[in-house]
């Protein structure tokens, strides 16, 4: 009896000696963990939740105590686990970092933002105080007369609108003949600064900060005698009478406008008034105004199966999809003779939605017509590059459309902008324009065309808001046209002074085609693209 005991204990020994040395190689999934949600007391706007890049900016109040945000609710992938407890109260003046844990850590970033606007001004200052919020010192400057014994501060604000309190009242004071004046600013109880307030006299009366000349305007700035009439005059060279500009924008001692409907590579005398004193005169000529290569869209090459929006032998402008379609016998763009109303032209494009199969496996693909070329295939994802070289600054993109609206029957990636995008919601159009200074050292492209888009990776999609964009604008197509339409998109400025690099134009029947959403009955026609300056 003992030897079978015996022997029954080595066998169950065995038996887990040979259990444990078996491999567990049974790859655990890969989920994604995403902070889908999160609200906040004392917040500006909703939070901008970023999933490519796993991150989460938070807009704050100016009001709202930054170093101690109410964070009341989080919503994480379900069966995510963080190692940061919610709800909780954090202080963000650095950002918090939350791992989400599951079967493996993703470390996400949330960052809070917040814009306190400082104001002040004096009766009769000269151009736009200066405000150091850092060191708690605001300037102002006020002209060689002034009665520096009789001041007038007309508003003042250094701390958060309506709990922000001040000893003494700033509108109290009013002698600052050879003397600054120091007030204390106090909010959220334990917040307090000493702000200095400086009037300095400035020999000036009227002067010009700033004149940028575009092909047909120029735009102007000047700082002069706030309360006083201010303005700007102009004319052509060598004629004699001087053209008062209707439309500035005045502000304090700031005065601005834009000066329009001129002509091109023509030069211009300018000057800049406060009451009866004026600047010197100015000159300036103005650009030559660019032509968009192509944009009646009536150059085609057909070759190698497939369309492309540019004449035999000329250099490529223009590109499209079809490049990665025609893999799958598939022609996303081409010409139609379906022209706009009252065109000279005998073509206009065409671009159809389709999905695109090679051996069984399909990706959705947006008909589309862009600046820039097609960089090839990864596997079944797009490398597309935008962008042409352009210095151009027209304020305006004019052309024809027609659009036929599908429902979205395509949906291959939910747009992080629109979380609730499902199956049968209405497709959209989409036609753009940007101008920037890109570099291909930072966007992936190249000299030609700086800015790399992979179709795989949300975080390169191009955004029309980014810091590189100088002027932009586009139109939204959210139902059907009734046949053509003919559109004027208006573009909006960063800066007038900043000269751009490249130009991109994009349109297509699909706007979140980058995500392989779409539908294949949308299908958009343009014609007749053209610059407006």
């Amino acid at each position: 009896m003992r030897r079978v005991l015996r022997y029954l204990f080595a066998a169950v020994v065995a038996v887990m000696a040979a259990v444990g040395c078996i491999k567990n190689d049974i790859p655990y999934p890969i989920i994604q963990l995403d902070i889908l949600a999160l609200e906040a007391d004392g917040l500006a706007s909703q939070p901008v939740i970023d999933a490519s890049k796993r991150t989460v900016e938070l807009e704050l109040l100016e009001t709202t105590d930054i170093r101690k945000l109410n964070v009341t609710n989080v919503e994480f992938t379900e069966g995510a686990k963080s190692d940061v407890v919610f709800p909780a109260v954090f202080d963000m003046r650095q950002p918090l970092y939350v791992t989400l844990s599951l079967y493996q850590d993703y470390e996400w970033k949330i960052c809070a933002n917040q814009d306190i606007t400082y104001s002040f001004a004096v009766e009769g200052q000269i151009g736009e105080s200066e405000i150091d919020a850092n060191n708690h010192i605001v300037t102002a400057y006020v002209p060689m007369d002034a009665d520096l014994h009789n001041v007038k501060i007309s508003s003042a604000k250094f701390g958060p609108k309506d709990i922000t309190s001040y000893s003494p009242d700033p509108l109290s004071l009013t002698d600052f003949f050879e003397t600054v004046r120091h007030v204390e600013v106090r909010y959220h109880e334990d917040i307090v600064q000493d702000w200095t307030i400086r009037i300095v006299p400035k020999d000036l009366e009227i002067e010009f900060t700033q004149i940028d000349a575009w092909a047909k305007r120029v735009w102007v700035y000047a700082i002069g005698r706030s309360g006083s009439d201010m303005g700007f005059k102009y004319r052509a060279a060598g004629s004699e009478e001087w053209i008062t500009l209707d439309d500035v924008k005045i502000e304090d001692g700031n005065v601005s406008g834009c000066i329009s409907g001129l002509e091109p590579l023509t030069t211009y005398e300018i000057m800049a008034y406060s009451g009866e004193n004026t600047t010197e005169v100015a000159t300036v000529t103005t650009e030559d105004v660019a032509v968009l290569i192509n944009g009646g869209l009536e150059d085609w090459l057909f070759t190698s199966g497939t369309y492309y929006p540019y004449a035999e032998g000329a250099a490529p402008y223009w590109a499209t999809g079809n490049d990665g379609a025609k893999i799958a016998n598939a022609i996303l763009t081409e010409p139609t003779s379906d022209i706009r109303p009252g065109s000279s032209g005998l073509y206009a494009a065409s671009l159809q939605s389709k999905r695109a199969s090679v051996m069984g496996i399909g990706k959705f693909a947006a008909g589309n017509i862009f600046l820039g070329r097609f960089g090839g295939l990864k596997g079944v994802n797009g490398l597309v590059f935008f962008g042409r070289p352009s210095t151009a600054r027209p304020v305006a993109l004019h052309g024809w459309v027609k659009y036929e609206q599908g429902m979205i029957d395509e949906l291959g990636t939910v747009p992080t902008s629109r979380p609730d995008m499902k199956m049968g919601d209405p497709d959209e159009g989409q036609i753009f324009i940007a101008v920037g200074d890109w570099t291909a050292e930072e966007y992936g492209g190249d000299a030609d065309s700086p800015v790399s888009v992979d179709t795989s990776d949300e975080s390169t999609f191009f955004n029309l808001k980014g810091k590189n964009v100088i002027g932009a604008g586009e139109l939204i197509l959210d139902k059907s046209t009734d046949g053509w339409m003919e559109f004027t998109i208006p573009m909006e400025y960063v800066s007038t002074s900043r000269i751009p690099t490249h130009l991109i134009i994009v349109c297509t029947g699909s706007r979140f085609g980058d995500y392989f959403t779409g539908s294949t009955a949308s299908h958009m026609v343009v014609d007749d693209l053209s610059f407006v300056f």
